[in-house]
Order: C-alpha cells, then structure tokens, then sequence
C-alpha cells in the first residue's frame, strides 16, 4: 500500500528571525507534517513532490505569537465573542496560539468546561486554543478548584482574572499546589478596597475631568503582596497587565531575588496614557487604567530590560452596546489581538526602543516559555509549524470595521500602523493569506 506524500510548504528567502535562539538569516523554511523540518538553502523539490512555495522576499518568517491573555466570552457571552471568531481574530493579526481567559459563563473551574473549550478551539481550525483554569470554584475565591485534573486535560495555567484572589491564604495554597504541575498562577493585582468605584487613574487627568479614580497602590500592593507569596513558597506567579512604575520596580527586584515570577504588558499600556481619556470616550477605559506618561516610560524599559518578559493583548471584546454608554457606566476592555504586532512594532520599533528579534521574543518565545510550550515561539528544526509572514514596511491605518473579531471596542481606531501579518501557518497548514 503506497503512503500518500506528506502535506509540504517551502517558503522561500525571507529574513527567518528565531527569536529564542537570537538568531536570523536569510533562508529557505520548508515545513512537513506540522512541523519545521529544514531551514537554509533548500534544493529545488523534484517535479510531481506535493509541496506549495511561498515567495518571502523581504518579509521576515517568525514564530507565530503566542498570547497568553485573551478573553473569547464562549460559553455564556457570544454576543461578544466566540471562540470561532476569535480564532479568525488571532490569525488575522499573526497569532497562532491563544490562551484563553476563564471567566467565561459558567467560569473554566471544572474538566467539561476546559475540555468544551478546547474542541471548540479544535473545531473553529484556526488558532490553537489553551484553556486557562480558575484558581477557585466559580471564581469566587474561597475553595481551590479542581487544579490538578485540568492540568491533565489541557490547562496551561490558573487565574480568577478580573476577580482577584483577595485571600492572601487561598493564594499561597495555590502556589504551593501548581507547583507540582508546573503552571503559573495568574494573578490581575487590584486590591478591590483600593479601586472601590474607579473608572480611571486617579491623579491629575481624572480630578480635571471629575471622575472617579483609581490609585496606582491599588495595584502595587497586591504585586507586593504576590511577590512576597511566591517567594515563600516557590510557586510560579505571573502579574498580569503590568501598569505602574512602581509594580514594574517592585518584579524587577524579586527576580533579583530569584523569585519565581514573571509578567506581562498590553501593547494599550505600551502606547497610550490617561490623557487619551479626556475624550470622555470609553473605547479608553480598561482596567487596569491607562496611566501617565511616567509609568508608560518605566513599562517600556521594564519590556527592553526583561523585568516584564512579555506583551498580551487582554483581548475583552464588548457590544457597541455596553461602550456607547456614558463613561462610568461603560464595561472596562478593549480588544487587541488584530493590532497586537503593528501597535508594539509601531511603539518601540520604529522608534529604536527594540528591534525585531526582541520584539519577537517578547510576543512570542517568552510567552511560549512562561505556559511551557515547549515546541512554540521559536523557528528551528523539529519546533511546531506555527509561523508568520510579516511585512516590516507595510503601512495600514486601524480599521476596527473590517475586523474578524465580532466586537469593535478598539482604542486605536484612524491610527497609521507599520508592520503587519501577510501569512499565518498553523500546524502547517495556512489560515490567512493577505491578497
């Protein structure tokens, strides 16, 4: 019985970056069975062979992102989102792999709902999808959840999200008890006392404007506090959505300490302060809240120097709905996936912050290490075919109109980015390709 030629794709002279090994060349890919299988000066296939060849002259061939941050609302809210369409959203923006947020309706506290997830990421065929597990039951912060079984089924790590553990207990019970599986908890540090009913960065923007704040300590206290948990039981922390001075000096010095922590930016924080709230606009409004020039500054250092290790859009799609409310009744989110690479490139690329294989590195390799993903975020023989083609010269201006994403709550709408995913390879098989 003859074995039907396996499924190839060549791709041919581009800038192949790896952003885990520091290394970039110009280069043929080839790609077979799912996975990388050759990289330099590929012979020419011989006539009959089943391969497709992709032209990347001038395109640089990366790691596909890895975004260990994402809200895809499925089960309970699919009027903002489902996995399908956020699958299509990922790839759309040279995503390749989402971890997905629990707090969903009902909460990812249980197997059924990991495993619902993970075949609706199956059967939308886009991006891998990863369920991230609650850290209690229902999110509520009192009991742990199941952790250990949805270890097994799939739970790359744990998070209450936008409900954070309050009880210092129940959190060092949770990072003594991951421990043995190997996975971060992930923590969003607001101290709920502290926000009370806040819907900005308290300082001077917010008193000028007259509305409610939100004290930076709100967040500062809780990383502190996490930090401190951590050490004591050597569990993995990972401090969600960085977005003080203070918070960021607070993990730099821990990993001075060999403390096991690591953290994360959005590319919203990266690029925007609370001025840009002055609008009255609530395309602005997230939480944690857009914060001053001077915490922007300290976050991008932080990114450059590796105190945080990496960016994660917080993608938190809304109906037009729930944003076109006046600002303090508006939910707090915004998405982020499809503008992603083009806002971080735009921010911090074009202005020589960081050149691409850090900015790579940091949208893709760090990620891939922090969830133990051990055959993503890198470009070398063997590693999974999750590849992006991206065009470092393209220019496009934001559209959240043409979006595959089912929401349209992005803050960088009319924004003229550079840089932009033109092929999107997952496993090995090609789920976008610009025209």
């Amino acid at each position: 019985m003859s074995v039907p030629p396996s499924k190839r794709i060549l791709i041919r002279r581009g800038r192949v970056v790896d952003p885990a090994g520091r290394h970039e060349e110009i280069a043929d890919l080839l790609v077979e069975d799912g996975r990388i299988r050759e990289i330099g000066r590929i012979s020419k296939p011989q006539k009959g062979q089943d391969i497709e060849e992709i032209d990347a002259g001038g395109l640089l061939v990366a790691p596909g992102l890895v975004d260990m941050h994402v809200h895809l609302r499925e089960p309970g809210n699919e009027e903002k989102e489902t996995i399908t369409s956020g699958s299509a959203a990922a790839v759309a923006g040279g995503v390749t792999t989402v971890a997905a947020m629990p707090n969903t309706a009902p909460p990812v506290d249980n197997v059924a709902s990991a495993e619902y997830v993970i075949l609706q990421g199956a059967r939308a065929g886009k991006a891998n999808i990863l369920p991230i597990g609650a850290v209690t039951k229902g999110r509520a912060g009192v009991e742990l959840a199941e952790l250990g079984r949805l270890a097994q089924v799939g739970a790359v790590a744990f998070s209450d999200d936008g409900a954070p553990v309050a009880s210092a207990e129940v959190m060092r019970r949770a990072l003594t008890y991951v421990k043995m599986f190997g996975k971060p908890v992930i923590d969003h540090c607001e101290d709920k006392d502290l926000f009370g009913e806040g819907v900005m960065h308290e300082g001077a923007v917010s008193t000028r404007l007259g509305l409610p704040g939100i004290p930076a300590v709100a967040e500062e206290i809780t990383v502190e506090r996490n930090l401190a948990l951590a050490e004591a039981t050597g569990g993995h922390i990972h401090i969600a959505h960085v977005s003080t001075a203070k918070a960021v000096d607070a993990i730099r010095r821990a990993k001075a300490r060999a403390v096991r922590v690591t953290a994360e930016v959005t590319p919203h924080h990266l690029a925007l302060t609370d001025e840009s709230v002055s609008g009255y606009d609530p395309v602005f409004k997230m939480n944690p809240p857009l914060r001053p020039r001077s915490d922007v500054e300290a976050l991008i250092v932080g990114l450059a120097d590796g105190a945080i290790d990496c960016v994660a859009s917080d993608h938190a799609p809304h109906t037009r709905e729930e944003k076109e409310q006046e600002f303090n009744r508006a939910p707090f989110g915004v998405i982020g996936m499809e503008t992603m690479l083009g806002v971080v490139w735009t921010t911090l690329g074009k202005t020589r912050r960081m050149d691409w294989p850090t900015v790579l590195a940091r949208l893709s390799a760090a990620p891939a290490r922090i969830l133990n993903l051990s055959s993503k975020g890198k470009i070398e023989p063997g590693a999974d075919a999750d590849i992006v083609l991206i065009d470092p010269k393209k220019e496009w201006t934001v559209d959240p109109a043409t979006f595959l994403s089912k929401s349209r709550n992005c803050p960088f709408a009319g924004w003229k980015l550079t840089a932009k995913a033109v092929v999107t390879i997952v496993g090995g098989d090609i789920k976008l390709r610009e025209a």
